[in-house]
C-alpha cells in the first residue's frame, strides 16, 4: 500500500522537481541528446501530477469543510441540541463535557494559530507594500501559509530584505528591517496568550496536535489534529484518575 505524503512535503518535492526539470532543459539546450533526459522528464511530470492531485484534494476538502460548517452554523441551535443528545447517549455526562471541550479547542486553534498567523502576515505585508516591494500581496499570502505551518514570517522577510538592499535606499532598508523584527516578535507574544486560553489543557498538547494535523491533512488537519489530541489527553487523565494507586518507592 502506497504511503500518503503530506501536502507540505509534496510542495517541497514539487519545487525540487521543477528546478531539476529546468536544469535538464538548460543542459539539453547546450547540445545534449534528448534521449538521455526523457526518463527524467517523465518522472518529473509524474511527480508533479501526483503533487497537483494531492493539492487539489486538500483544497477540495477545505472548501467542503467550509460548506458543511456553514450549513451547521445556519442551524446552530438544532445542531447543538442533536450533538448533545447523541454524545449523552454514548458517554453520559462525560460526553457532554468532551463536546464542550472540542468546541473550545476549535475556538482556541482559530485564535491561537490562524489568528496569530494572520496578524503578523498582514503587518508584514503592509511594510512590504510601503517599501515598494514587487508582488507584495503574493509575498503576504506566502507568509500567511508559512506562519500557519509555524515556520514564521521571517523566512519570507529575509529574501525581501535582500531585494530591498539592492533596490532601495538605506533608510528604507533600515526601517523595513526594524519593522520585520518587530513583526516577528508578535507571534511569540500572542500565541501563549491566545492558544489554550480558558481551557484546562496544556498549551503544548494543542500545539502538537495542530502541527501534526496540519502536516498530515493540511488546513482541515489544524482542527482535527488538535481536537483528537486534546480529547485523547482528557481521556487519559480521566482513565488515570478513576482508580488512583499507591506506588511504594523502594
Amino acid at each position: 500500500m502506497r504511503s500518503r505524503r503530506s501536502p507540505f512535503s509534496s510542495a517541497v518535492l514539487s519545487v525540487n522537481l521543477i528546478f531539476g526539470f529546468f536544469c535538464a532543459i538548460a543542459y539539453i539546450a547546450h547540445g545534449a541528446k534528448w534521449s538521455r533526459f526523457v526518463w527524467a522528464i517523465k518522472v518529473a511530470l509524474s511527480w508533479l501530477g501526483e503533487a497537483a492531485a494531492e493539492a487539489g484534494i486538500s483544497i477540495l476538502q477545505f472548501f467542503l469543510a467550509i460548506a458543511i460548517a456553514g450549513v451547521l452554523l445556519a442551524h446552530e441551535n438544532e445542531t447543538r441540541r442533536a450533538t448533545v443528545i447523541i454524545v449523552h447517549r454514548l458517554a453520559g455526562d462525560r460526553g457532554i463535557e468532551f463536546t464542550e471541550l472540542a468546541m473550545a479547542t476549535v475556538r482556541s486553534v482559530t485564535r491561537g494559530i490562524l489568528g496569530v498567523a494572520l496578524i503578523p502576515s498582514l503587518l508584514a505585508g503592509l511594510g512590504w507594500l510601503a517599501a515598494g516591494v514587487l508582488a507584495a500581496g503574493l509575498w503576504t499570502l506566502l507568509a500567511l501559509l508559512l506562519s500557519t505551518a509555524q515556520l514564521g514570517v521571517f523566512l519570507v522577510s529575509v529574501p525581501i530584505l535582500i531585494y530591498v538592499f539592492f533596490n532601495a535606499d538605506t533608510a528604507t532598508l533600515v526601517l523595513l528591517l526594524v519593522w520585520s523584527l518587530a513583526v516577528g516578535t508578535i507571534d511569540n507574544i500572542l500565541k501563549p496568550i491566545l492558544l489554550g486560553r480558558g481551557m484546562d489543557v496544556p498549551m503544548a498538547v494543542i500545539f502538537v496536535g495542530t502541527i501534526g494535523g496540519f502536516l498530515s491533512s493540511g488546513i482541515v488537519g489544524l482542527f482535527v489534529g488538535s481536537v483528537v489530541l486534546v480529547l485523547g489527553y482528557k481521556l487519559l487523565v480521566a482513565w488515570l484518575g478513576d482508580e488512583p494507586t499507591t506506588i511504594k518507592l523502594l
